[in-house]
């Protein structure tokens, strides 16, 4: 089992930046595979974006492409979601997700709020 816990979301203005990270529990970090979802007010979580457990393959919805990159650091059980040129649509709570084997482990969420 992992436990995670996510950090680094806040209130931004559009155009800005911020960095989120996800600090995972265990000595098998390096076996899964990470992502980070969001869910804004009223609406369903929807998935932004994945690395593999090796960080060679990433993947991103369309509507982050080019402005966000996630990466991790397996020697410090850490994924990053970097995320640039935020837009008030980006406003949601983000969440980290862990995969492995067909079981998801989830952490608490951080608050991204863009506005002017």
């Amino acid at each position: 089992q992992v436990q995670l816990v996510e950090s680094g979301g806040g209130l931004v203005q559009p155009g800005g930046s911020l960095r989120l990270s996800c600090a995972a529990s265990g000595r098998t970090f390096r076996r899964y595979a990470m992502g980070w979802f969001r869910q804004a007010p009223g609406k369903e979580r929807e998935f932004v974006t994945r690395i593999s457990s090796s960080g060679v393959s990433t993947y991103y919805a369309d509507s982050v492409k080019g402005r966000f990159t996630i990466s991790r650091d397996n020697a410090k059980n850490t994924v990053y979601l970097q995320m640039n040129s935020l837009k008030p649509e980006d406003t949601a709570v983000y969440y980290c997700n862990a995969g492995l084997d067909g079981t998801d482990y989830w952490g608490q969420g951080t608050q991204v709020t863009v506005s002017s």
